[in-house]
């Protein structure tokens, strides 16, 4: 009983044992499970949140057409309430357009058939929402089979980001289409170096600038724009640039086109760890540099020559430039000049010197000065009258950098001038008013502008008429009545007309109705008008009448006289030619032989008789009107030839040296070979008459491609300034000549006459002592 018992305990407290251990299995088998489910749900809740606060969203589409969609989709498309089939995703007024309902369905369908997956984007209605549906077949495992699972996801500021970011990339890439397109047409040469500071891009320019075909060939061949390599050459400031981050500049030589340039290099450093590059020909500068600064130095040069005084002051109102006529102005010294005075010392230094305006309160003067400074316009200016007299235009004139240039202009003769023209017009307007002649000034239409009482007195004018200024047609008709002839009225216009308009000086005559002469003139003014005058005449018209009167009975006494000389002349020939008949008689011994002192008598009357009749051929010459007869081509040396010939015996028995210089350039002219002949044996006739025993003579002849030139000259005793006057004069006192004496005959007077005919022009020159000189001067 005792062993059934305790059989009986230990399979009793084995079956407790077990179900103690089946109670903590289960017990450990429950907490886990309940650990993994807490688990899933916290999983399940987080996927859950973050499948609610993604950016994408799921929907499934079952096979029947029906929709399971979270709120946010359904907010996404603006609906009302939840669809239940795909079809109520669109309405007329909310969800999907009808358009992109269909796609989408159609899309769905394939998904469903075909397990094809899509992406598509359609636009929200009711949201104004732009979403993007990613459609891929559902596991069957998961869903029921056929369904589809729809991936929405709010694109609007993605795709309105996409919008910015695309204008923002058209724009830079347009601003970079332009910055490389003003890279390559630049002028200068512009490049770009990488990080390892090899080229990498460079512009047409700079293809130019190192003669190569193209910008890949520069590149590829690394020709460098100025000489030297490695980084001791040109690339040294590149890698300073790379290096520092500080731009570099650097003046280096290089060879352009086959001539030496300066250039300028500046290399940049840019973020991308690259250099940029570009180089400007600084030769031109220097050259513009250069010329600036001589222009500057011949403008002040020519500041220095003109009459008006130039100072010029710079932007911190100190003086720097000033001329001659400035420092004689203002009496300032040159020392003191040199320390660049400052404006306000130089007005103050001006008021010492006495050379501004006298003003009360001269601080505010001069801080009124000041403002010149700070005033943009020009055109400003001020008159000084000095306690001197001196009266000055200041114009300021300020200069773009702050500083002033201001010139003074002394107008001191000007307004002297001005005040003496003034006295001027009134002693003018005085005198035009009490002159004795007619005076009248038209203006360029014609109208009378200013006039005189004795033009107002004389037509009888009224002065109502003349103060409205009438044309001059309006005059001359009003004036017609006055003439004696009315017609010639009219030329009072003619004249106007011809004075303003043509610009010409005429003149002219008419009589008045009372017997009045008087002359008429109109005369161009500078200033466009017209002086019409009238002078009364008549006295002298009298007096001209009266005076060619008595020219005619003058002329015909003269006429007389000539006629009655030339009949004399010829009646004396024939006594001579009797008296030289029987005096060569008496020398031939045809009346018996005479002695020796009767042969000389013979002599003597036959040298007289020739001398006689040379005279009165002479005095018949200059009767006879045509000097020059028969033309035609004359040798001047032939001729000089012959008049030589006629002269030799008188040289010969007065011992005297005839010289005769004939040039080849003598030549021929056209006139009467007799007459041009005599001219030149009067000349040498005159000049043998008046030299001494051992003189000389010289006959001189050339000329030029217009005209001939013979010149008689001697070294005889030389004429008075009486007897010059009137050498040529066939009325003068003419006597013979004596031994050492020059006696003036009719010779010059003929040669004068002669040479006249042939249009040629005949001077004499002589001092007593120095010989005498006769030109004749001929056109060819």
């Amino acid at each position: 009983m005792i062993a059934m018992t305790t059989t009986t305990a230990v399979l009793a407290g084995a079956v407790l044992a077990l179900l103690i251990a089946g109670a903590v299995c289960a017990l450990y088998i429950g907490l886990r499970a309940r650990a993994e489910a807490r688990n899933l749900t916290e999983e399940s809740s987080r996927s859950g949140a973050l499948l609610s606060t993604g950016p994408a969203q799921a929907a499934i589409v079952r096979g029947d057409g029906r929709i399971e969609l979270p709120d946010r989709i359904v907010d996404w498309l603006g609906l009302a309430a939840s669809p239940r089939y795909l079809t109520d995703l669109g309405t007329v007024t909310e969800g999907l357009p009808q358009d992109d309902l269909d796609a989408l369905s159609a899309a769905v369908l394939a998904a469903q058939r075909a397990g094809k997956p899509f992406r598509m984007s359609v636009v929200a209605r009711g949201a104004s929402r732009r979403l993007s549906i990613v459609g891929v077949r559902a596991p069957e495992a998961a869903l029921a089979p056929g369904g589809v699972v729809l991936w929405f996801s709010d694109q609007t500021d993605s795709e309105d980001e996409i919008v910015r970011l695309t204008a923002e990339a058209q724009e830079l890439t347009e601003a970079f289409e332009g910055l490389a397109g003003l890279i390559e047409a630049a002028p200068m040469p512009m490049w770009y170096r990488d990080r390892n500071l090899a080229l990498a891009m460079v512009n047409t320019a700079y293809v130019e600038a190192v003669e190569a075909t193209d910008a890949r060939t520069a590149i590829d061949r690394g020709l460098e724009l100025v000489e030297g390599s490695g980084m001791g050459g040109p690339l040294a400031n590149a890698a300073i640039a790379r290096d520092t981050g500080e731009p570099q500049m650097a003046a280096v030589p290089a060879t352009i086109n086959g001539a030496r340039r300066m250039l300028r290099v500046h290399d940049i450093p840019l973020a991308t760890g690259g250099v940029a590059g570009f180089a400007v020909d600084v030769d031109e500068l220097e050259q513009a540099r250069g010329g600036m600064k001589r222009f500057g130095e011949a403008q002040r040069a020519m500041l220095d020559r003109l009459s008006a005084g130039v100072a010029q002051f710079g932007a911190d109102r100190s003086l720097v430039f000033c001329n001659q006529p400035f420092r004689r102005i203002f009496g300032l010294r040159e020392e003191w000049l040199r320390d660049r005075p400052e404006f306000d010392r130089v007005l103050e230094r001006m008021r010492e010197a006495k050379r501004l305006p006298e003003v009360r309160d001269f601080p505010s003067w001069k801080a009124e000065r000041r403002t010149w400074f700070l005033t943009p316009e020009a055109g400003q200016e001020e008159h000084w009258h000095l306690p001197s007299g001196t009266h000055l235009r200041v114009v300021p004139q300020p200069l773009p950098d702050g500083g002033l240039v201001v010139v003074f202009e002394d107008r001191t003769e000007q307004v002297q001038l001005a005040s003496a023209r003034d006295t001027l017009l009134r002693v003018r307007t005085a005198t035009f008013d009490n002159l004795y002649e007619a005076l009248g000034v038209f203006a360029a239409d014609g109208r009378l502008q200013i006039w005189n009482q004795k033009f107002r007195s004389l037509w009888g004018f009224d002065e109502e008429l003349l103060a409205s200024h009438p044309r001059v047609d309006a005059l001359a008709k009003a004036a017609a009545a006055k003439l004696e002839n009315p017609q010639r009225a009219t030329m009072i216009g003619d004249l106007v007309r011809s004075a303003t308009v043509d610009r010409l000086n005429r003149g002219g005559r008419v009589v008045f109705a009372d017997g009045r002469h008087f002359e008429f003139a109109a005369v161009p003014l500078p200033d466009g008008n017209a002086l019409f005058t009238m002078l009364d005449v008549t006295a002298g018209r009298r007096v001209e009448r009266a005076l060619l009167d008595r020219n005619e009975a003058l002329e015909e006494a003269d006429r007389v006289k000539t006629q009655f000389v030339a009949n004399m002349s010829y009646e004396l020939r024939t006594p001579l030619t009797s008296i030289k008949g029987f005096a060569e008689m008496l020398h031939g011994g045809y009346a018996g032989a005479i002695s020796e002192a009767g042969t000389g008598y013979a002599e003597a009357i036959l040298q007289s008789v020739d001398r006689l009749s040379a005279l009165v051929d002479d005095v018949l010459d200059l009767t006879q009107e045509d000097s020059a007869r028969g033309r035609g081509q004359v040798d001047l040396e032939l001729l000089a030839r012959e008049a030589v010939e006629a002269i030799a015996g008188d040289v010969q028995a007065k011992g005297l040296a005839l010289a005769v210089d004939v040039l080849g350039s003598a030549g021929r002219v056209k006139g009467d070979p007799e007459r041009l002949r005599q001219s030149v044996e009067h000349l040498l006739r005159h000049a043998v008459a008046g030299t001494p025993r051992g003189g000389r003579v010289l006959l001189h002849i050339d000329g030029t491609d217009t005209q001939a030139r013979i010149v008689v000259s001697d070294d005889g005793p030389g004429m008075s300034a009486a007897e010059v006057d009137k050498a040529f004069d066939r009325f003068a006192n003419h006597g013979i000549a004596r031994d050492g004496e020059r006696a003036l005959g009719l010779g010059l007077p003929l040669a004068k006459r002669f040479v006249e005919a042939h249009g040629g022009t005949i001077a004499l020159v002589s001092e007593p002592g120095q010989g005498t000189l006769v030109t004749i001067e001929l056109p060819r």
